[in-house]
């Protein structure tokens, strides 16, 4: 079953910032679609719960240097 999810993302400066994350995420199992916005701070990310976690997103997130929350 697909859930959406909202996280809050800090310490992005651009929109290659948002493009890497996003391309990051598309590399977890599990993740249907994602968009991450440099101007409100946030990644939706479509999720496949079967496969991959809110916690996977983040930690995946946070790998690439940001920091990240999940708001919903």
């Amino acid at each position: 079953m697909a859930t959406t999810h909202v996280f809050e993302v800090s310490g992005m400066h651009c929109g290659s910032c948002a493009l890497l994350i996003d391309d990051a995420l598309e590399d977890l199992p599990g993740v249907l679609s994602t968009q991450t916005t440099v101007k409100r701070g946030r990644a939706t990310v479509e999720l496949d719960a079967d496969q991959s976690t809110p916690e996977d997103v983040v930690r995946a997130i946070e790998e690439l240097g940001y920091q990240a929350s999940l708001m919903s």
